[in-house]
């Protein structure tokens, strides 16, 4: 039987934790987790006692850990995003390959210079685009190459981020401010410019962008709220974002689900006792209207490609599921997909619908429609010399350049939707224009 891979996490998140160390637990004949690094003791140990890890490889910090003699195959860089580059260089020194969990940096200089020593250092960085695994895009992706449509003309993408979650990770939450962290944009989008700039195969010439932080501000509190939700809130019993209805009572909750996320992002180990002490302490019991949030609730990206072809992004915080929708319209018909129903449709003018039921085509579709369980296994071939840096499907080369689209997006929004050419964003920083897709 052959050895599993070893790995070290930096950073004991959601990602790093519950998605990565999870796949571990699972899969204990493909990967070993042999240390971990987090400032937080109960998480470390938690992982402690999952891995069975000695307490001296269980660091309170990514950069202790790095100070270590490379002590794996892998380093899983899971902290937070202004961290990422800082500790992915230096475990690349180190002879660590990486999975790198998206935005590689809010910094664009960041981002190139990680792709630099990367190259330096002749190292795997898989990124974490999950979306170009999943089945659905997958198989989107295949009918696009097979021309199922003609000529690409258009392509619209619509994220829908669900209430509950931007209240979630965008007001309350770690993202909910991209001085501290990335602008949302990067921090949620970056995997939906990934997936256009995958889907249409050709470099992106300029962008445009409009969006705003509308709702989720001091100005905007119903009379009668309150800086915490269980405070005596006047409005509680008709607002959506209360917190015991999202994190107690609600589908997501503790009583409906029995622990799992976003309830193990306020508390690891939760129960109702120590949900409500969270919650009357902690950041995630706040006033969807009293945090210190800045990123948008909504934002459109018009893009132009090289040869004239068209995409639109739209990201909304204010719908009633998480999901991804995709229209594509070319020159003989379009395709729509649903990645909650999973279910593509095919429309050829003239003809009848054929209906794809992604269902059908897998067997799993866990963690981001299964892309998290197939990135993971991608990486691990190219750990083991199957494959290389270059055959990746979520290369550091090929997610420079959705970052650079992302940057220059940014860059729109703020200067009241000015169409930003891409070329323009390489110029300043020295960048060849045409990259990997």
């Amino acid at each position: 039987m052959e050895q599993p891979i070893t790995a070290v996490i930096g950073g004991l998140g959601v990602r790093g934790y519950e998605v990565y160390a999870s796949y571990a637990r699972r899969n204990p004949d493909k990967i070993r987790i042999v240390a971990v690094a987090d400032p937080d003791p109960a998480k470390r140990t938690a992982a402690r006692e999952a891995f069975g890890l000695a307490e001296e490889s269980c660091y309170e910090s990514m950069e202790a850990l790095l100070e270590a003699p490379r002590l794996g195959d892998v380093a899983v860089i899971a902290t937070q995003d202004r961290q990422h580059v800082r500790h992915a260089v230096p475990a690349m020194e180190k002879g660590y390959h990486l999975l790198l969990e998206k935005p590689v940096s809010p910094d664009l200089q960041e981002c190139l210079s990680l792709r630099g020593a990367a190259h330096r250092y002749q190292r795997i960085v898989a990124v974490a685009h999950v979306l170009r695994y999943t089945q659905i895009f997958s198989t989107v992706k295949q009918l696009l190459d097979a021309n199922a449509i003609g000529r690409l003309i258009h392509m619209d993408l619509i994220e829908n981020v669900a209430y509950w979650h931007f209240a979630h990770s965008f007001v309350r939450g770690l993202w909910n401010n991209s001085d501290e962290t990335s602008p949302m944009i990067l921090a949620k989008c970056c995997h939906d410019l990934d997936i256009i700039l995958w889907l249409m195969g050709q470099d992106c010439r300029r962008v445009s962008s409009f969006g705003s932080l509308m709702t989720f501000m001091e100005q905007n509190a119903p009379e009668g709220c309150t800086g915490r939700c269980i405070d005596g809130c006047a409005i509680q019993d008709s607002c959506p974002y209360d917190a015991l209805k999202i994190y107690l009572t609600g589908k997501q909750g503790l009583e409906q689900l029995h622990g799992g996320w976003p309830v193990t992002a306020v508390v690891l180990e939760p129960d109702r006792e120590k949900l409500m002490e969270a919650l009357r302490s902690g950041p995630y019991g706040r006033c969807v209207y009293h945090c210190n949030n800045n990123v948008v609730d909504h934002q459109v990206v018009n893009m132009e490609f090289m040869d004239g072809v068209t995409a639109s992004l739209t990201m909304c915080g204010f719908t009633a599921e998480v999901t991804r929708e995709i229209k594509i319209m070319g020159t003989l018909g379009e395709i729509n997909g649903d990645m909650d129903r999973n279910v593509i449709t095919v429309k050829r003018f003239g003809e009848e619908e054929d209906v794809i039921d992604v269902t059908k085509l897998t067997t799993d579709l866990s963690g981001h429609g299964g892309g998290e369980n197939r990135l993971l296994r991608d990486l691990f071939h190219m750990v083991e010399g199957v494959g290389s840096a270059n055959t990746a499907l979520t290369s550091i080369d090929k997610s420079v350049q959705s970052h650079i689209m992302a940057f220059a997006a940014e860059r729109s929004r703020l200067e009241n939707g000015r169409p930003v050419d891409l070329d323009e964003i390489y110029r300043e920083c020295n960048a060849p224009n045409t990259l990997a897709i």
